[in-house]
């Protein structure tokens, strides 16, 4: 990226986060975090402003929860720690909606408790069910 006269300080990183393999056993959020900002602390400058995590492969719940982790344990970073969730914030509303119109407020509300509860676990101040 030095070579291509890449401007950190202008650029974001929407990485996964670190999941275990399809076949393994779900891994605690906690797990999740660490191992994400050990991978992140030894390979991403300290010149890069924000880090928009994916949700692939997890559950919203799930994704809230590591983002949440994430954010508690890396909150003296140099980065801001956020989300860029698709499925992770839709699949509610999707769920709720089911192409149907008389779904339609049901699945708004779906869609904005999700960014909601994101939004708190960006600040890591997500405490699940308790939402």
């Amino acid at each position: 990226m030095y070579r291509h006269h890449v401007v950190f300080e202008l650029m974001l990183l929407k990485p996964n986060m670190v999941l275990p393999g399809k076949g393994c056993r779900r891994a605690p959020a906690a797990e999740v975090a660490q191992a994400t900002l050990k991978v992140l602390r030894r390979t991403v400058p300290a010149a890069l402003p924000s880090i928009h995590f994916l949700s692939g492969g997890q559950t919203p719940e799930e994704a809230t929860e590591n983002l949440n982790a994430i954010n508690q344990l890396g909150h003296n970073s140099s980065w801001r720690l956020s989300l860029s969730y698709g499925r992770a914030l839709q699949q509610p509303a999707l769920n709720a909606w089911l192409g149907q119109a008389e779904n339609q407020m049901a699945a708004q509300q779906a869609l904005l408790k999700r960014a909601r509860l994101n939004h708190r676990a960006m600040l890591g101040e997500y405490h699940g069910g308790l939402e």
